[in-house]
């Protein structure tokens, strides 16, 4: 983005914050007869999960455009067992940074 002058940086900052802001009304704006139905209250309710855990995938599994399997994964295993443990939350954030450090020794 530096080749992009100052004033053309701002417009798009401004013509993003115009779309999120017409992206959220436009949320505001559903009826509620559409957000109780069954259907549409289990979608949102796991969307964000679901968009949580890809990127998550991406941010783990992808190096330089390729698939890669390193110590990010390894740390990944281990919080995921934590969190199926029920641990604390700085057990599994310590535990998955322990873990990562460990293959990233060996």
């Amino acid at each position: 983005m530096s080749d992009l002058s100052p004033s053309t940086v701002w417009t798009l900052v401004l013509l993003a914050g115009a779309g999120c802001y017409l992206l959220k009304l436009a949320g505001l704006s559903v009826p509620a007869a559409v957000l109780d139905r069954p259907a549409v209250a289990r979608v949102a309710s796991l969307l964000p999960v679901a968009l949580l855990s890809a990127l998550v995938a991406v941010q783990v599994l992808e190096r330089d455009s390729s698939l890669t399997l390193d110590a990010r994964l390894a740390g990944l295993a281990v919080a995921a067992g934590l969190l199926l443990l029920r641990a604390p939350f700085l057990a599994v954030v310590g535990g998955a940074a322990l873990a990562a450090a460990l293959v990233r020794l060996l």
